[in-house]
């Protein structure tokens, strides 16, 4: 339904329109065909949601820990996806094991993405203020605005549509970035505990709690992520092995980092 709504928003230069996305279920329900059209979005979606699911999956299978298939969560909202996930099902004995199974996911993700990245740019259109017109606007991650740039030179993000292709490497672009903060059992609290398992716990807090002023100065919803990851998120299994990781996960660890900060955007979704 989200992806129908952004892809007919596209054909005819509009910026989203929610009205459309709550009118796809009724037309859901007379088996409109004309629906299909949303699939531009959401087959790169899944695809880059199962990649990064997979990652941790093969990672999960090489290391000998039992885990789940991935299990997709729908939404009936914006996107029409809470993401997706596998269940690991055994214990994790090593810091070499569990930093192989945290980052395996979001770089795995990351690399999925980047073609549905450079190829919904490509097909994106110049539309003057389209970004901030509509019922959301969206943020902007570094390595889309440098795609943007590369692609359109010296025009505003906010006057760029973006194909419903690049609007999926968007949204894996967010799920990349959520998963990758440093706290608890995100994937990023996995990463940070296979480097400093005698401090995640704090670390974990300090990095929770720096949620709250992006909250007051930028997004309000951080504010309760900072609530929620801060009492509810920052504990992890103990893992009592102290071997030391070697150069080529640390290389790893920065380069996971490195796709943070390349994923992130303060501001999300604006309404």
């Amino acid at each position: 339904m989200f992806g129908a709504a952004i892809t007919e928003g596209f054909i005819h230069n509009q910026p989203f329109n929610v009205d459309l996305m709550w009118d796809g279920y009724v037309r859901l329900l007379h088996g409109d065909p004309s629906l299909l059209v949303g699939l531009s979005f959401s087959v790169p979606l899944i695809l880059i949601l199962l990649t990064h699911e997979l990652g941790h999956y093969v990672a999960c299978m090489k290391w000998g820990v039992k885990a789940s298939l991935p299990y997709f969560m729908p939404s009936p909202t914006l996107l029409g996806t809470l993401g997706a996930f596998i269940r690991i099902r055994s214990p994790i004995y090593t810091r070499k094991s569990l930093f192989d199974i945290g980052v395996s996911g979001p770089i795995a993700g990351f690399v999925a993405l980047i073609p549905f990245l450079v190829i919904g740019v490509a097909l994106s259109r110049v539309v003057p203020g389209i970004a901030v017109k509509g019922d959301f606007s969206f943020g902007t991650p570094l390595i889309l605005r440098l795609a943007e740039m590369a692609r359109f030179p010296g025009i505003s993000a906010d006057d760029i549509s973006l194909h419903p292709i690049a609007r999926a490497a968007w949204a894996g672009l967010l799920a990349t970035a959520i998963n990758l903060l440093p706290i608890g059992q995100l994937d990023g609290g996995h990463i940070l505990y296979a480097f400093f398992s005698k401090v995640h716990r704090t670390l974990s807090r300090v990095f929770a709690a720096l949620l709250l002023p992006l909250g007051l100065l930028f997004y309000k919803p951080w504010i309760l992520w900072a609530v929620a990851l801060f009492f509810l998120g920052t504990r992890h299994p103990l893992i009592y092995d102290q071997t030391p990781l070697d150069n080529r996960r640390v290389g790893l660890g920065i380069a996971a980092l490195l796709i943070f900060f390349l994923s992130f955007s303060l501001v999300p979704v604006r309404w």
